[in-house]
């Protein structure tokens, strides 16, 4: 599935989307803190914009090309992952955590499973 050309940009279009929506939902913390959360808001609803446009499309070409509605989630969650440990860590200045590797062992598992007919 991940061999055809739609597949791949499935995967490109879900992973860009994903850097814009993890800068929506977490970039604020750090860069609008001492604004007030409407603020906040206003500006991850203009970042999250960014995130549909990618996102709508990824999921339509997916799903037209034989991906299924569980494995579009499952392959979103992964690649949540993949960009939030290096944001947390580059953009945030978090300490990386055994626990992300465990996080991603199971969401390989649930890659397994979901994938594996």
């Amino acid at each position: 599935m991940f061999a055809t050309a739609a597949g791949w940009q499935t995967v490109g279009l879900l992973l860009l989307s994903n850097v814009f929506m993890t800068v929506a939902w977490y970039g604020h913390l750090k860069d609008l803190a001492a604004k007030p959360w409407y603020v906040a808001a206003l500006v991850s609803w203009g970042i999250a914009l960014f995130e549909y446009l990618l996102q709508v499309p990824a999921n339509r070409i997916g799903y037209s090309n034989g991906f299924t509605l569980a494995q579009l989630k499952i392959t979103q969650e992964v690649i949540t992952l993949a960009v939030f440990v290096p944001f947390s860590i580059l953009v945030m200045g978090q300490s990386f955590k055994l626990d992300y590797v465990w996080a991603g062992l199971c969401l390989m598992g649930a890659v397994y499973f979901i994938f594996r007919s």
